[in-house]
């Protein structure tokens, strides 16, 4: 800051030396003034200028030096009060421009919330003519049509599931009910939806569970799971998924979804999590789309939970959740 102040007052300082030898320089040319008291005079000048220089210093930046130390919070109170005129002319442009962003961003978020809104009441309203397709669904006598039906109708029901949570995943925590989840059920459940998909390509699961029960939210446990189950059979082609759990060296439970696959490339598994991510191969599989994995991640660090990936490619790929061992909403709850 010292620097920057010299610099914003070079011409003023300029100025002063200047003068100061234009001084020594009239007292050099002319008999008549004393060279040696004139310089004593420029000396005592610069000394006394150095010293208001120094005394200004702290006054004059106090106000910038709150400016460069100011937070993100907006909060105008934090910056020291203006002491010139200028300063508060730049306090009176942030104020104007602060109040204004408040006003545009509380316009902004009530847009949002509304969309979201919107979106999330037209979810739930397409749901109903979709579980209405489904038992017409059942009904229908031709076996080839009903499960190539089955298979487009669960296509959008994963669409809309992915999507609704999607909105959902930031107020994930107004979401959450912790309790013992049994695995099994969950885990038949999620497999049944998958069923029109999995005949169609051929796939069967392996499920060996030697942990049942984990303690987390059921319905975002539902929601993981289904991402790496879809993943599982997205990715694979007559082969069989092994759906297992155990307790890890660390005491942790873990749950593990493999799959015989085509794999992930090495140099794609540290971005298999981010958003819209796809593959550096395989560019023309316009099924992808980047977001199950990501989704799924965001939901299981909200519940503390730690996503782990082995994956070779053309050997398939191990996804496995690892439960916490202390989860802090545990705490939180009183359980």
């Amino acid at each position: 800051m010292i620097a920057k102040y010299l610099r914003e007052r070079l011409s003023w300082i300029l100025l002063v030396i200047a003068l100061q030898l234009l001084l020594l320089f009239i007292a050099a040319i002319d008999p008549a003034i004393p060279f040696m008291p004139m310089l004593y005079i420029v000396f005592l000048s610069l000394l006394s200028f150095g010293g208001f220089l120094l005394i200004r210093y702290s006054k004059e930046t106090r106000f910038y030096q709150s400016l460069t130390a100011w937070d993100d919070t907006y909060d105008l109170n934090a910056i020291a009060a203006p002491e010139s005129p200028l300063q508060s002319v730049v306090m009176e442009r942030l104020n104007e421009q602060t109040d204004k962003f408040r006003q545009e961003t509380s316009q902004l978020v009530a847009q949002l919330e509304e969309e979201k809104d919107e979106l999330m009441s037209w979810i739930h309203e397409v749901k109903t003519p979709l579980t209405a397709m489904r038992l017409m669904i059942d009904r229908m006598g031709d076996e080839p049509l009903k499960e190539q039906l089955r298979l487009e109708w669960l296509r959008i029901h994963l669409l809309l599931d992915r999507q609704l949570h999607q909105k959902r995943i930031p107020f994930i925590e107004n979401d959450l009910y912790i309790e013992q989840v049994k695995l099994e059920p969950l885990l038949i459940q999620e497999i049944r939806e998958l069923r029109a998909w999995c005949l169609q390509k051929g796939i069967g699961f392996d499920v060996a569970l030697s942990v049942q029960e984990v303690l987390t939210d059921a319905k975002w446990l539902a929601f993981i799971v289904r991402q790496l189950l879809t993943n599982a059979v997205k990715y694979s082609e007559s082969s069989e998924i092994r759906v297992q759990s155990g307790i890890s060296a660390e005491g942790q439970a873990w749950l593990s979804v493999c799959d015989e696959g085509r794999g992930i490339d090495a140099k794609d598994l540290p971005r298999i999590f981010e958003k819209g991510f796809t593959s550096t191969m395989n560019h023309e599989d316009h099924a992808a789309t980047g977001m199950g994995l990501y989704l799924a991640k965001k939901a299981a660090d909200s519940l503390s939970m730690r996503i782990g990936v082995d994956s070779k490619l053309g050997e398939g790929t191990a996804v496995t959740l690892h439960f916490p061992r202390s989860n802090a909403y545990v705490h939180t709850l009183g359980m």
